[in-house]
């Protein structure tokens, strides 16, 4: 074999090093979360504790996050807990120095979140939004006091706004489901027992709609068990990452 001149041999020896090191650097850098601190809004009755998990992977994988419970525990109009999401927008954007905040909401959580999106000047405000078994177009289980005779949902508010052919659904769902460049994440499980059908969740005009099922067809998953699921937590970090949505189907 010829032998290589030193400045050629040392070229060689350069190259093969970056060539080398260039590969994990480029994954370390494709792999990092985005800029934008993460929002988690919890559901009807849901402490902070519910997010806890979610929030604790998530900051695992690098993401600022923050959490927030609905007024009044979202027995409330939703229209009006939608001004605390936008508050908290707020506060984060001044606390961060970050333009936009992501927003991940839990059940009726991706209501107020999206009813922020689309009345409150939101979009602006705004990069990924992810809902999590959010009754988007209502739910059986909130008409079932109707169907007994005891009242629509017993005069709770938030309950009758989130009933199948509510005013404040069909104000919510008239026209475009997702205004903006807000990129729309409606993440559910079929074996959903609050949201029924579990159909209801899917949002519409250009929305990503999934379920758990749809990536890992045997695993069994109800409502409250999207906020603690690891095939879930890794839809949600491929959805804020920017990424399609994928996951692995053994995690905890």
């Amino acid at each position: 074999m010829p032998k290589l001149h030193r400045p050629l041999l040392a070229l060689v020896v350069t190259l093969a090093i970056l060539g080398g090191t260039a590969g994990p650097a480029a994954s370390r850098a494709a792999a990092a979360p985005p800029a934008n601190p993460v929002l988690l809004v919890a559901g009807t009755l849901s402490p902070a504790l519910v997010m806890d998990t979610l929030a604790a992977r998530l900051r695992a994988n690098g993401f600022q996050v923050y959490v927030m419970t609905l007024p009044g525990a979202g027995l409330g109009d939703i229209g009006v807990s939608s001004q605390a999401v936008a508050r908290k927008v707020d506060e984060i954007r001044s606390a961060t120095g970050a333009a936009k905040v992501d927003l991940v909401g839990h059940s009726q959580g991706g209501l107020e979140n999206r009813y922020y999106l689309k009345f409150l000047g939101g979009t602006a405000k705004v990069g990924t939004y992810v809902a999590l078994g959010t009754p988007q177009y209502g739910t059986a289980t909130a008409n079932l006091g109707t169907f007994f005779g005891f009242g629509n949902c017993l005069g709770i508010v938030a309950c009758e706004q989130m009933s199948i052919g509510s005013s404040f659904l069909a104000n919510l769902n008239a026209g475009d489901d997702t205004p903006g460049s807000v990129r729309y994440v409606s993440i559910a499980t079929l074996q959903d027992e609050l949201v029924q059908p579990y159909t209801k969740t899917r949002i519409y005009d250009g929305a990503e709609n999934t379920t758990l099922q749809s990536h890992c067809w045997w695993r069994v998953l109800g409502h409250v068990g999207l906020v603690y699921d690891g095939a879930v937590y890794g839809l949600v970090r491929s959805a804020l990452r920017g990424a399609p949505l994928s996951t692995n189907c053994f995690a905890l």
